[in-house]
């Protein structure tokens, strides 16, 4: 009997255990608000700044000016997302734009707009 009574012990201690240590779901990384610049473009460096929202499991959201030059905000058309890069397209001037951006730390991205333009974000807490 004292056999099976520590054989039920460990059990119940291994599945509380085992319980108790999962790990919590990953957070969703690239949902919030973001402060991109993009360096060197011909009018000079550009911030946007967007709030990126899930909706029915995909990001979206809209691209402002925080500036307040170009009150328009400008509508995130599409957003591929993997583990640790993210690529926004929109429409800007009649052209068809995409800003890739790679994860550096839990509040910076690096990448590039069109491959021609540096480009970071901060997140904005």
């Amino acid at each position: 009997m004292k056999k099976v009574s520590t054989i039920l012990f460990l059990l119940v201690l291994f599945v509380s255990v085992k319980g108790f240590s999962q790990a919590a779901p990953p957070a969703d990384f690239f949902a919030g608000k973001w402060e991109i610049t993009i360096f060197g473009t011909p009018d000079g460096d550009a911030k946007l700044v967007t709030e990126l929202i899930r909706k029915d499991g995909k990001l979206t959201g809209e691209l402002k000016d925080p500036t307040g030059k170009r009150p328009e905000a400008i509508p995130i058309t599409k957003i591929e997302e993997e583990a640790n890069k993210l690529t926004i397209y929109f429409v800007a001037q009649g052209m068809d734009i995409n800003v890739n951006l790679d994860k550096v730390d839990d509040d910076h991205l690096k990448g590039s707009l069109l491959g021609m333009f540096d480009s970071t974000a901060l997140r904005i807490k």
